[in-house]
């Protein structure tokens, strides 16, 4: 990529200018703010809008960015980890407008207030219709994490994300979470319902057997006369992240040298544009772009990482840029292209929110969405008490969420200690709101959440804390396994992110009294990866917690106080912001 002198300029000014526009709109009535918001120039012959991991999130919601998003090593103090402040200034957004809420934890149940809520699926087909009708031939991807996050998800077995997504107009995904739905039904959905018009892309899904191609490892498409090829990259630690039983057919990796013969085979079928469509997470992305060569953009997702700017990546070929789209429909990102003499020569990239009070439902949208959560509207509305303070999800060590999930399990189960995985999926709720079965779902809702109660040694408790530790803070980030720390209910302890493997954990205590590493505790936990676990009669961990919240005096559930480790390094650090 043949770049001028002014791509810092390029790449820096996309967040200054939205921000600014949005400081002067603040005041303005909705259809005003969204032209001043939403009002993008065309640039280029090549356009691409990307969408990821939006959890199966049909309707608006509230989302809370992390306020702890820690780089190590290479990087510490660089995006994607940077929260508050530190993003905003790296991206030069205004603080107290709307794009700096959609990006930041700053002041969130106020600004939440103020804003609305984001994302939605009838708001964002607006949103798509409306960048496709400035860029014709614009392709919308599809990152993954589509077909999994709620209850309508779970109970229709991903058929409200697949009828949403057609209807959308997605024309290429890839994925992750989607194979948690069986590696039959993810082939059904592909075979049939995606026939014909979504393409399905991962080069790095081979069989177990013979090792051949799962899926299309890339497709092409003609955009006003430029030949593009868009490769897929499912999440490649799916069989350790979930369980392996889900996909025991198939293997997963990064696989850097599959990747670049597929950048280089599609190149010599005469690929002016390749797009890497990659479920990496950001930092695997990064790595990625400076081995593999011949990539002009890595559209990534995983890491929920919403980036207002793009990220150059120097390598062997030349420069690819890298972006990240967020998470739960709060952004669209659009990339344009110029392509001169065959290859691409310049480009411009917005991130931009999906505001629901100024972007209007589409109306085909939103009949649908009415229509596939008709028969569950009843439990999905089911009050189950209400929250005194604000409940969110995202960070690297615990969210208030979770810590009522662990606060439940701990009474509940009448466990020691309790284990919560470090999923960033799920939403917030504002104190005051009803905490309803949907946002249990929300916060719950996979193919394998069982609660279960467990004997555990201290040693055995060191070593999931080690382990999970070494897939957050590893240096290497191709060692990474995505997901943010198990969250921790009962024992308290330190960390050290800046460690070696196994020695990163320490001062573990159960109500003031060291952790005995031959001593056997009780503990309760949720969504085993093992297959014997669906098979011993465990309870749902959403029942076990909706029996504790009716079990709360008044129905009022407290603002729940965060069980957190003492950080002795890594700080200070710009992905840590103290609350």
């Amino acid at each position: 990529m043949n770049l001028s002198k002014r791509e810092f300029i390029q790449v820096m000014g996309a967040g200054t200018m939205a921000g600014l526009a949005m400081g002067q709109y603040a005041q303005a009535s909705a259809p005003t703010a969204a032209n001043g918001l939403y009002d993008i120039p065309a640039f280029g012959q090549v356009s691409f809008l990307h969408m990821t991991d939006c959890h199966a999130q049909l309707k608006p919601v509230h989302f809370r960015e992390p306020h702890i998003n820690l780089g190590v090593g290479a990087m510490q103090d660089h995006l994607p980890h940077l929260v508050g402040m530190h993003l905003l200034q790296a991206a030069r957004v205004r603080p107290d407008t709307a794009q700096a809420h959609a990006l930041t934890h700053l002041n969130f149940a106020t600004a939440a207030k103020r804003f609305g809520k984001v994302g939605g699926f009838a708001h964002l087909a607006t949103l798509v219709k409306r960048m496709k009708a400035s860029r014709p031939g614009a392709l919308l991807l599809d990152g993954g994490d589509t077909w999994q996050g709620s209850g309508t998800s779970l109970w229709t077995h991903g058929q409200d994300m697949v009828e949403a997504c057609k209807l959308l107009g997605v024309d290429i995904m890839t994925g992750h979470w989607e194979f948690t739905l069986g590696m039959d039904r993810v082939k059904e959905i592909i075979e049939k319902d995606f026939a014909g018009q979504i393409d399905f892309v991962a080069q790095n899904v081979k069989t177990t057997d013979f090792g051949d191609p799962v899926f299309k490892p890339y497709v092409f498409r003609e955009i006003n006369g430029v030949r593009c090829a868009i490769i897929g990259q499912a999440f490649p630690y799916t069989p350790i992240a979930n369980p392996r039983y889900m996909v025991a057919d198939w293997t997963f990796g990064i696989q850097d040298e599959n990747m670049q013969a597929m950048v280089d085979e599609t190149r010599g079928k005469g690929a002016q544009v390749v797009v890497l469509l990659s479920h990496n997470g950001m930092d695997v992305d990064l790595k990625m772009a400076s081995r593999v060569r011949g990539i002009d953009a890595i559209l990534g997702g995983h890491t929920h990482d919403g980036m207002p700017v793009a990220t150059l990546v120097r390598n062997p070929g030349g420069k690819t840029i890298v972006t990240n789209a967020g998470s739960n429909g709060k952004f669209l990102g659009v990339l344009d292209l110029e392509v001169k003499d065959k290859k691409v020569s310049d480009f411009r990239y917005k991130l931009l929110p999906v505001f629901s009070n100024m972007l209007p439902a589409d109306q085909a949208m939103d009949a649908l969405i009415t229509k596939v959560r008709a028969p569950y509207e009843a439990q999905l509305s089911e009050k189950l008490g209400v929250s005194e303070g604000l409940l969110y999800r995202r960070g690297n060590f615990n969210g208030t969420g979770d810590q009522l999930l662990i606060d439940a399990l701990l009474d509940v189960q009448n466990a020691e200690i309790a284990l919560s995985p470090g999923f960033r999926w799920g939403t917030t709720l504002l104190p005051g709101q009803a905490i309803t079965r949907e946002w249990l779902m929300d916060m719950t809702a996979t193919t394998y959440s069982y609660a279960t109660v467990t004997q555990m040694s201290g040693q055995a408790l060191k070593t999931i804390l080690e382990d999970v530790a070494d897939n957050l803070f590893n240096p290497d980030p191709y060692y990474q396994q995505g997901g943010d720390m198990v969250r921790v209910g009962g024992l308290t302890y330190s960390c050290n992110p800046l460690a070696r493997m196994g020695s990163r954990i320490g001062d573990m205590r159960l109500k003031g009294r060291l952790i005995e590493s031959g001593k056997t505790y009780k503990v309760a936990g949720w969504a085993p990866v093992a297959e014997e676990a669906r098979h011993q009669g465990h309870p749902k961990v959403w029942d076990v917690v909706a029996q504790w919240l009716g079990h709360q005096p008044g129905g009022r559930v407290p603002a729940r106080t965060l069980n957190t480790p003492k950080l002795t390094g890594a700080l200070p650090n710009k992905g840590y912001v103290p609350v």
